[in-house]
């Protein structure tokens, strides 16, 4: 009996100090958190700082979201049988003209559209002269699992999302996020464009 209770005693002592350290270590900050000043975390909520991903480009070429940290960012994750991006990526291609020039990037992550040469040969015939790479479901799950597309995520140039979007929004919803990425100066500059 005393010999039970003493087995029964270390396994519950031994079950609170795994419990005890999974909680000591899921508190501590990770890498990605290091060096900075405030506690935001990494996610996909407005507000959190974008999940950094390294993709192939349909060029062949790697891609870094991280080399692009200090400009705003639209990551817009869209597929080639995706019959709402098709409606949604002439507006892409028409905005990334406008807005480029000042310094906006687009980023299109195509998944599960098929060879590389295809979705290559996709993103010319449709005009797209943004970067396009090619999504792989690790960076779908760091933004949530991308479950419903045409899925874009407004990214400043602090590296925060402002703003998310899900499933076909319209053009103007659109060009409204990436006029605040911009901020008013841009605003002035698009008036100005449009009266000459």
């Amino acid at each position: 009996m005393v010999r039970s209770r003493l087995v029964l005693g270390a396994g519950v002592a031994l079950i609170a100090a795994l419990v005890w350290f999974g909680l000591k270590r899921s508190s501590r900050p990770s890498a990605s958190h290091a060096g900075r000043k405030d506690a935001a975390k990494v996610g996909f909520g407005v507000g959190e700082y974008a999940p950094d991903f390294e993709l192939r480009s349909v060029d062949g070429g790697s891609f870094k979201l991280s080399a692009l940290r200090g400009q705003p960012v639209v990551v817009n994750f869209w597929g080639t049988w995706c019959a709402p991006c098709k409606v949604e990526i002439p507006w892409l291609v028409e905005l990334d003209q406008t807005y480029s020039s000042q310094g906006l990037k687009i980023v299109g992550i195509a998944m599960e559209s098929g060879r590389p040469e295809e979705i290559s040969k996709f993103a010319q015939e449709h005009g797209m002269k943004y970067r396009v790479v090619l999504g792989d479901p690790g960076t779908a799950n760091e933004y949530g699992g991308v479950r419903f597309m045409p899925q874009s995520f407004f990214i400043g140039k602090d590296g925060r999302i402002a703003k998310a979007t899900t499933g076909l929004t319209d053009k103007k919803d659109l060009e409204e996020g990436m006029k605040a990425l911009l901020g008013d100066t841009s605003q002035s500059q698009i008036a100005r464009a449009h009266r000459k």
